[in-house]
């Protein structure tokens, strides 16, 4: 039904589609086919509208709890102008707290007391966090921020695949947390325009998060839908596809970008039914630290169920889809917070349907759309963040070793723990060593969660990406983001050039059909046999050997832990 009235609105009707004021005190309106809705804002400064909080799916709640997405049906003649703000119920493991006083130290060299920290934490008021006014489970709705000039030649055009080029953002934050709305894109679409293009539509989505989102395991299964997240990713997608020449845009020349649990969402978007379902719904892809948990056992996914389901103090998913919303958002809040060191509980499982094996599998055996064209960037230490301090010799190395992997065979788990990552490894020009258990973990995460996902579609894409390592100090997991949304002086940039040029790498690559390039950019080579990346450091952007092009990548590929 929602598409069939989106294709059946064509020829003279196509025009009542758009009404377009040439005064941006009169906010247009768009008619989408089920509904009409009202751009929110317009900003004078960089000339584009935003049409905030357009419904793409029904309202996930009742029935279609732990379920696919429904899309929108029927037609609503009033007016959205999309003033109400949506996030999904939002959840953060209790462990972030004592990696925001340890990681300091560790860069600092400075001592580190756990004991201490733990009890000064556990000091601090016990009471769940407070609620962002705007959460709802009904959050399935996207942004479209698109610039004047754009938006007025929709209006001009009936032409629905001769439009601007359109860059997707997908959120990261563990899986359980982030919304659509939290960065502006307006750095993004400036540096769109900076070489007298017509610029960039940008489009941001919610998708659920931790339970609400990622629920799994057999049980599930039989009266639901695992990976519901991904389901919600992929409808917001093809939304993309059904809709963005309406407000002037072209659904092929459409570029997805993540960071973290974006990135990965991403990663299984390429791999989404092992490639048996046609393209995926959209032709480029930027792919920032690409991260997710490699749940493949049925045996945790069913743990995370179980305790799911205990908290809420019901017996069945049926039971649970009858209880109001507040009890699932702090049952979601609660088993998050628990979550053991450097995990969220909850993410992309393999489950035989949308996720057939790890994305990383399915790269090596070829099951994945071949058809894209990709950009790939990853952090210069992504794993301090998840590095527990705990961990400070042998043991609670290995005990570790089997908590993190639960199916691990003792024998692979001795070849991890003195072949791969043996005590100490010293560094070497272009690679990443250690000297203590931190810096040992530290390396085990990184490779095996973040940056080898990055070297898989390098090799599946046949050496055919342009990758890059961020490299400005102390360059954690997710320091990067600051400088993809660069919008002016910012205390979390410290290189304004590199955030520039980051930026215009990003555009150019959505705009010149996968080629990031510039005329004031340093030449961005193809990733090609020699492993050549760019280095986007403090000081300068420099090429650089890929320091993850290694044995341990290619041994984590192959699923051998489980």
């Amino acid at each position: 039904m929602w598409k069939a009235l989106n294709l059946a609105l064509s020829g003279a009707a196509l025009f009542s589609r758009l009404a377009l004021s040439q005064s941006p005190s009169a906010l247009p309106i768009v008619d989408l086919g089920y509904e009409l809705h009202q751009a929110s804002t317009f900003n004078s400064t960089g000339a584009f509208y935003n049409f905030s909080n357009i419904r793409y799916a029904q309202p996930p709640v009742g029935d279609l709890r732990f379920r696919a997405p429904v899309p929108p049906h029927g037609r609503n003649t009033t007016v959205d102008n999309g003033s109400v703000g949506r996030i999904c119920p939002q959840a953060n493991p209790a462990w972030e707290l004592i990696a925001a006083v340890f990681d300091p130290d560790y860069l600092e060299g400075k001592p580190f007391n756990l004991s201490a920290t733990v009890a000064g934490l556990a000091n601090q008021s016990g009471s769940l966090p407070s609620l962002d006014p705007r959460t709802t489970e009904d959050c399935l709705f996207l942004d479209v921020v698109v610039p004047q000039n754009i938006l007025k030649s929709a209006s001009n055009s009936m032409n629905l695949t001769s439009g601007a080029p359109v860059l997707v953002w997908i959120y990261g934050g563990g899986y359980t947390a982030g919304d659509k709305s939290a960065h502006s894109p307006a750095g993004l679409i400036r540096a769109s325009q900076v070489n007298d293009t017509q610029g960039i539509i940008f489009v941001a989505m919610n998708y659920r998060l931790g339970a609400l989102g990622w629920l799994a395991g057999p049980t599930l299964q039989s009266d639901g839908t695992a990976n519901a997240g991904l389901y919600d990713q992929r409808l917001a997608l093809q939304w993309v596809q059904d809709n963005i020449h309406i407000f002037g845009g072209d659904p092929n020349r459409v570029t997805v970008i993540g960071e973290s649990a974006g990135g990965g969402s991403i990663m299984h978007q390429i791999t989404a039914f092992g490639g048996l379902k046609g393209p995926a719904p959209f032709q480029r892809a930027v792919l920032q630290s690409a991260a997710f948990q490699n749940i493949v056992s049925n045996l945790q996914q069913e743990t995370t169920f179980d305790a799911f389901l205990s908290l809420l103090n019901v017996s069945t998913i049926e039971e649970a889809r009858q209880l109001p919303s507040s009890a699932l958002i702090k049952a979601n809040i609660i088993q998050v917070a628990n979550s053991s060191y450097g995990e969220n509980s909850f993410g992309p499982v393999v489950d035989g349907l949308f996720a057939p094996a790890i994305p990383g599998k399915l790269l090596l055996q070829g099951s994945y759309d071949h058809s894209l064209t990709l950009m790939l960037g990853h952090n210069a230490d992504e794993g301090l963040l998840f590095t527990n301090p705990a961990i400070g010799n042998d043991t609670t190395f290995n005990t570790y070793l089997l908590s993190a992997f639960l199916t691990i065979n003792p024998s692979v788990a001795d070849y991890i723990e003195n072949v791969l990552y043996p005590p100490t490894m010293p560094g070497t020009l272009g690679t990443t060593g250690y000297s203590d258990e931190t810096g040992r973990v530290d390396l085990i995460i990184s490779e095996s969660t973040f940056t080898c996902n990055t070297f898989y579609l390098d090799k599946a894409f046949g050496n055919q990406t342009y990758a890059y390592q961020f490299s400005v100090p102390p360059a954690l997991h997710g320091q990067d983001v600051a400088y993809t949304f660069f919008n002016g002086p910012s205390s979390s940039v410290v290189s304004v050039p590199i955030a520039v040029a980051l930026q215009e790498y990003i555009t150019s690559f959505a705009i010149n059909g996968g080629q990031p390039s510039g005329p004031s950019l340093p030449m961005f080579p193809i990733y090609s046999n020699a492993s050549d990346i760019i280095d986007l450091n403090a000081t300068s952007i420099t090429e650089i050997m890929d320091p993850i092009a290694n044995s341990r990548c290619d041994w984590w590929q192959k699923e051998l832990y489980v």
